[in-house]
């Protein structure tokens, strides 16, 4: 497996297709970005614009909102609006978990969506399957009908994606063929790349995160 820093000590980037997140350039040629997320009820519009202000000034190029319901992904619209009164630009990306109908609602608001493969379409049950082929193919097919409609949405309106992976959160699905294991991660995650790729979407930014760096 290729290393992505063949040296510690005289590191070189790999060369990535650019992501365009509203103004802002991720990947390509761009500078590594500094990005955090809001800790306020994102239905507390003062507080999160205000918090959101707050990390703007001190540097920061992206800013991340919890979005856990579609009550919450609508608000966006508020608080967006609030920030560019203020003449803030900023880009804004809600980060989703278990409620693809909020993420849909979400594209439709801010310039990136960020969903966990590992819950956007699955519960977690901490349950066991031996998945056939046939099954797991049946699976693959479940969540493609789940997923399509952001993808469709994130095309339409120029919103970028990130697909970020949890180890701590891969589903029984994955863990079932694959087991805790990095390739269970990176699996989780090209699911859904393919099924973007098939509808020839792909301003995409990956990530994953474990606390197990071996």
């Amino acid at each position: 497996m290729q290393e992505y820093c063949n040296s510690l000590t005289d590191y070189s980037r790999w060369k990535t297709r650019e992501v365009q997140i509203g103004n802002v350039g991720i990947g390509g040629g761009n500078p590594i970005r500094i990005q955090s997320m809001t800790t306020a009820n994102t239905m507390d519009t003062v507080a999160v614009v205000a918090q959101s202000m707050r990390m703007i000034a001190a540097g920061c190029e992206i800013v991340r909102l919890t979005a856990p319901s579609i009550r919450e992904a609508e608000n966006l619209r508020v608080i967006k609006e609030e920030l560019r009164n203020q003449g803030i630009a900023t880009p804004l990306v809600a980060d989703i978990h278990f409620t693809p109908n909020a993420a849909v609602v979400a594209a439709r608001i801010v310039e990136k969506v960020r969903i966990n493969p590992g819950n956007y379409a699955d519960r977690k049950k901490f349950e066991t399957h031996d998945y056939s082929d046939q099954a797991y193919e049946q699976e693959l097919h479940r969540i493609r009908e789940r997923f399509l409609p952001l993808v469709k949405t994130c095309k339409e309106e120029g919103t970028a994606m990130r697909i970020g992976t949890n180890h701590g959160s891969l589903s029984d699905r994955i863990l079932s063929r694959f087991g805790d294991t990095p390739r269970g991660m990176v699996e989780s995650a090209m699911e859904f790349l393919r099924i973007a790729e098939d509808e020839n979407y792909y301003n995409i930014v990956l990530s994953m995160k474990a606390s197990n760096t071996q």
